[in-house]
């Protein structure tokens, strides 16, 4: 998910985000109704006289919540990139920033490779050093990020110096 904001005139702020169907209260309720019809499943055949059932019942379910949980906290992920005439930032991280750089725009090179899955990966370079970003991103996000960080690159090449 990309969401493109103009903060105040030539600052532009762009915020990348993975695609993820499940948020708030919708997650507990999804895991709950799942959990739920595993162990009443489990009781049942305890209940027949079947009482291993009902062991493999909660493993399946302790497993289900694991992988849920390890794909929630991988929907956390945020980068930030915020462009303006003289810099540009980019922040990572899920909650909170974990990684920061910053570069002034003159010196910076967005590059878009290809890998070798023909998936394109996005970064700034700037004095022999790279920041990558978007690794997450679906091929249709990747083509409306690389429009938007073109339209707005270009736009700012148009400004003149110190606006």
């Amino acid at each position: 998910m990309i969401r493109i904001q103009e903060t105040t005139e030539n600052n532009f702020l762009i915020e990348i985000s993975p695609n993820y169907s499940l948020r708030g209260w919708s997650r507990g309720f999804f895991l709950g109704s799942i959990a739920f019809v595993c162990l009443a499943i489990g009781l049942f055949f305890l209940f027949m006289g079947a009482g291993l059932i009902l062991p493999f019942a909660g493993l399946e379910v302790i497993i289900v919540l694991t992988c849920f949980f390890i794909s929630f906290r991988w929907s956390q992920q945020k980068e930030i990139i915020y462009i303006s005439n003289e810099k540009i930032k980019l922040e990572s991280g899920r909650l909170i920033k974990e990684k920061s750089w910053e570069e002034f725009r003159s010196f910076a090179v967005l590059e878009i490779e290809i890998d070798q899955h023909n998936s394109k990966q996005f970064c700034f370079q700037s004095k022999g050093k790279r920041f990558y970003f978007g690794s997450f991103l679906n091929e249709e996000d990747k083509l409306i990020l690389k429009n938007e960080l073109s339209r707005i690159i270009s736009h700012l090449n148009t400004l003149s110096p110190g606006l």
